[in-house]
């Protein structure tokens, strides 16, 4: 059996892991050192490993409970064969190609803004697993920032500003900025959550710049002031120095830690077919302490 092998990116910020096959039972002690790389490196990229569901599924449970994340607003059928999959793909039930105008096609545009899976939740997203089974023949690259670098590097006048922030976060604030219409009943679903500005990563301690684009406005501010007090702090974080970009191939899988990163898919060809699909799972409090959820009930 090969050891885990860790290669940097960079080197405080993504890595590419290999030297174990996903695709078979795992042991705890390779969990451990895999959750060990992750707080260190925040993403991490495995080539080369076409799972199916079920294989998927059984990596994804080491690491947490699984988050549904929108799945009880969209009500989007589901193509899988069991639960707990985030479908990120134009395709549909029946396998098909979906119309670039189709509402579950124009919902996901908004995967191409910064954000982070699932800061909408009362609970916290720890980690997204997104695999790649076809990809389009150019463009859907996805862009991960680093929240830690980001908020290590605020200008002192912005860093006295955030310091005591407590933004609210809505599900389909994003879905709404480009033009995507929600009802009454579907935006009362997911009532918003509130989590600080910064935050502290509850293994590392390190503090993060917690700006996701789901923010639709800051506790004491009016909204304009809000908004573009966001849109500063993404503008931010998501500077080249910080950001890793992940080019897929087909058998890719990419895992990252929604707690200190931001992420965004980038634009394709939407009349080809682009078939990913995720899993996410939440943080345990009572596996690692309650650092961050301290510093929410301030909100």
């Amino acid at each position: 059996r090969m050891p885990l092998k860790i290669e940097p990116v960079t080197k405080h910020f993504s890595a590419v892991a290999s030297g174990v096959d996903l695709g078979s039972p795992i042991e705890a002690a390779i969990a451990v050192q895999i959750e060990a790389a992750m707080d260190q490196f925040a993403v991490l990229v495995w080539r080369d490993q076409p799972l199916d569901d079920e294989q998927h599924m059984a990596f994804t449970k080491w690491f947490g409970p699984l988050d549904p994340g929108l799945v009880s607003v969209t009500k989007r059928g589901s193509r899988f064969n069991q639960s707990g999959f985030i479908d990120i793909a134009n395709v549909g039930e029946d396998g098909s190609i979906l119309p670039r105008d189709n509402r579950s096609v124009t919902g996901s545009i908004a995967n191409q803004l910064w954000h982070t899976d699932s800061s909408f939740m009362q609970t916290i997203a720890k980690y997204s697993l997104l695999a790649a089974r076809v990809i389009p023949d150019s463009g859907g690259d996805t862009e991960f920032a680093d929240l830690r670098a980001a908020y290590d590097a605020l200008p002192d006048d912005l860093r006295s500003i955030v310091v005591d922030l407590i933004g609210e976060h809505h599900a389909l604030y994003s879905r709404g900025l480009l033009g995507n219409d929600y009802t009454e009943a579907e935006l009362a679903l997911i009532p918003p959550a509130r989590w600080p500005l910064v935050r502290k990563h509850p293994v590392t301690n390190r503090k993060v710049l917690f700006t996701p684009i789901h923010i639709s406005r800051i506790l004491g501010m009016s909204v304009p002031e809000s908004r573009m007090l966001v849109n500063e702090l993404i503008e931010h974080a998501t500077q080249p120095q910080f950001v890793y970009r992940h080019k897929w191939r087909s058998g890719d899988l990419v895992m990252w830690d929604n707690r200190c990163t931001l992420h965004r898919g980038r634009r394709f060809d939407l009349s080809q077919r682009r078939d990913l699909r995720r899993t996410t799972t939440m943080q345990d409090d009572t596996a690692v302490g309650t650092a961050i959820a301290n510093d929410s009930a301030q909100g």
